[in-house]
């Protein structure tokens, strides 16, 4: 004896309905056999079902494949049946998921990443589709790949395919991020508040040159950041709340918030901007946790300095760090999303580094990239689908706002 098993593979597909699966498994229950594996899968009404069976020296392959042959025949479904001798084995090592977002997501980008993948000795053994709007995303299970070398290669061909696409580490690391820390301006929100601010002071062009430069990495942020401010000198505090009116949640803000808080998430935001937008975000969203500067005010005018330390590049790593703590989460159970060069410490520290719509310094630098204009399809990067957030949307409707 080899140690084999012999196995009777049965694939049917069809028109899907209630009860096919029901009745194949009935049918098999009437021999001496064991499930092994199986695989199910719904497009579009069809239905494709795989039974992997293991089947003892004494059974009769004959007869279970000419039951099996019946049920498919009955159901009027079309059905495969092949036989073999399977070594029981251990399933490859470095199982990662690869998550590939499109809009639209085209046959030849899914054939340059499966290319790739083959190419690197790595096998996918499962897609799956989490999302077909407001993007497509494909989720594809991958074996015997180093997480790395891959992440590279598909770096460099979502860039050519021009679709997004993530490397994660599966099974436990993946599910166990619970502490999610954004970024604000051009984040969670849409623009930047300090050019808000500058419009309404009348140097705008001045301003918004300084914060291009900052966000490509070209300027020491904290320099820059006083660089502008003192530009606000003078400007009414009203200004602020005027400000704060304009404001602008990022599409699918919402979405992402009420998602994985109903997950038992824990939020926070860290800006370089200021809390006197930052602290009506954290009331409106029920952000757990937050760091900004703070513009400080005299006699109700801008005096163009901020109060205390400075949320730089470095601070925003140490806000990660200390809201890690307040949380009791570990860091490696971290996600971090931004955009900007001064994010680039806190998405490197983090266990999961977003670049969100990013500058190429940032796309780089971050262990995933989305960059399409919707920010609840970081979900999908988790493993969460866009039929469960819908599902729990229709029991838990969202209030109005």
């Amino acid at each position: 004896m080899d140690g084999s098993q012999r196995t009777l593979l049965i694939t049917l597909t069809g028109r899907d309905r209630p009860g096919v699966t029901s009745r194949l498994f009935s049918t098999l229950a009437g021999f001496p056999v064991t499930v092994a594996d199986v695989e199910q899968v719904v497009i579009r009404g069809r239905l494709v079902l795989g039974v992997l069976l293991e089947c003892p020296q004494n059974a009769d392959i004959g007869q279970v494949w000419s039951a099996a042959e019946k049920v498919a025949a009955d159901l009027d479904m079309d059905i495969e049946v092949s036989t073999g001798r399977d070594k029981t084995s251990p399933r490859r090592r470095g199982r990662l998921h690869v998550t590939v977002l499109g809009s639209p997501l085209r046959p030849g980008a899914m054939a340059g990443i499966a290319g790739r993948i083959a190419a690197g000795g790595a096998n996918i053994d499962r897609i799956d589709r989490l999302a077909s709007y407001p993007v497509t995303c494909i989720e594809l299970q991958v074996s015997g790949a180093d997480p790395v070398a891959l992440r590279a290669e598909l770096t460099a061909e979502a860039a050519q395919q021009q679709v997004d696409v993530a490397v994660q580490r599966s099974g436990l690391y993946r599910r166990a991020k619970r502490l999610i820390v954004m970024d604000v301006d051009s984040t969670l929100i849409q623009g930047e508040v300090i050019e808000l601010l500058a419009e309404h002071a009348g140097c705008l062009p001045e301003v918004a040159k300084v914060t291009e430069a900052a966000m490509r990495g070209e300027l020491d942020f904290e320099g820059s950041l006083r660089e502008r401010v003192a530009l606000l000198a003078g400007l009414d505090a009203a200004a602020i709340d005027e400000v704060r009116r304009k404001v602008q949640l990022a599409s699918g803000a919402r979405t992402l918030v009420r998602t994985l808080k109903r997950l038992d998430y824990k939020f926070a935001i860290v800006s370089g901007g200021f809390t006197q937008v930052t602290d009506g975000l954290v009331e409106e969203l029920g952000i757990d946790y937050s760091a900004a500067n703070t513009l400080e005010i005299v006699n109700g005018k801008l005096t163009g300095r901020v109060v205390g330390e400075v949320i730089d590049r470095a601070g925003k790593a140490r806000a990660l760090q200390e809201f890690a703590r307040r949380a009791g989460i570990p860091i490696s159970q971290t996600v971090a999303i931004g955009d900007g060069a001064n994010d680039l410490d806190m998405l490197q520290a983090a266990g999961l580094g977003i670049a969100y719509n990013a500058k190429p310094v940032v796309r780089q630098a971050a262990d995933a990239a989305v960059n399409v204009p919707y920010l609840d399809t970081i979900l999908f990067l988790l493993g969460i689908s866009r039929e469960e957030v819908e599902a729990a949307d229709a029991e838990d409707p969202p209030a109005a706002g």
